[in-house]
C-alpha cells in the first residue's frame, strides 16, 4: 500500500515551504537577487538546506516563486490604486497605477531592481516579463477608459501603456541599484508620463 501523508505531515510541510518562500523573499529585500543563496535561506528559514531542494530543486525555481509571490502583491496594489481613481477621472486612475508602482518601488529599492533589471536566472526572467504584460495590461485598460471618456487622445492602449512601462523600467533603475531614489525622480517620472498620455484635441 502506498503511504499516504497524514493531514499534520501536509501541513507541517506547507509551513515549512512558506517559511523558506518569506525566508528567501527577506533575502531579495537586503541583499538582491544576486546576495541570495539557497545556503542563505536555509539560515534564514532554519531548515537544513537539503530540506529545500524537497519543495524547490533549483535556485531559479525558489526565486521564481518569490517572484511570483512579489508580482501578485504588487500588481493587486497597483490595480487598487488605479480603480480608486477611475470614478473620478480615467487619466487620473493611470497616474495613481503608475505613481502607486514607483512608490512603493522606492520603499523596497533592492526588491523592486530585482523585480525589473538585475540579472537573474531564465526561471525568474519569466516572471518578470509575467510583471511587465500585467502592469501593461492595468495601464492598457485604464488608458481606453481615458480615451473613451475623450480625456485623452485615440491612441494604441496597449503599446502606450508597454512604452510606459518601459520609462518608469529605465528611470528607476539606475536610482534603485544605488538605492537612492531622490525627491525629483517621481514627479518628473509622472509629468512624463501625462505628457506622453497626451491631450484632446
Amino acid at each position: 500500500m502506498a503511504y499516504r501523508k497524514t493531514e499534520a505531515v501536509l501541513k507541517k510541510q506547507a509551513m515549512t515551504r512558506e517559511r523558506i518562500v518569506r525566508a528567501a523573499t527577506e533575502l531579495v529585500v537586503e541583499e538582491g537577487y544576486a546576495g541570495c543563496s539557497m545556503a542563505g535561506v536555509a539560515r534564514r528559514a532554519e531548515v537544513a538546506t537539503g530540506s529545500i531542494y524537497q519543495f524547490f530543486p533549483s535556485k531559479g525555481e525558489l526565486f521564481a516563486e518569490v517572484f511570483r509571490t512579489a508580482v501578485s502583491r504588487e500588481v493587486v496594489a497597483t490595480s487598487q490604486a488605479g480603480a480608486e481613481k477611475l470614478t473620478s477621472s480615467a487619466r487620473a486612475s493611470i497616474l495613481a497605477a503608475a505613481e502607486t508602482f514607483c512608490t512603493r518601488a522606492m520603499r523596497s529599492p533592492r526588491m523592486a531592481y530585482a523585480l525589473i533589471a538585475e540579472p537573474v536566472d531564465p526561471l525568474v526572467e519569466a516572471e518578470r516579463l509575467v510583471f511587465h504584460q500585467s502592469f501593461s495590461d492595468i495601464l492598457a485598460t485604464a488608458i481606453n477608459a481615458a480615451i473613451a471618456a475623450g480625456e485623452v487622445p485615440d491612441q494604441d492602449a496597449g503599446i502606450t501603456a508597454a512604452g510606459i512601462v518601459g520609462a518608469i523600467s529605465d528611470v528607476l533603475v539606475l536610482p534603485l541599484s544605488r538605492g537612492d531614489t531622490g525627491e525629483r525622480v517621481l514627479p518628473a517620472l509622472l509629468a512624463f508620463i501625462d505628457r506622453a498620455l497626451g491631450r484632446p484635441d
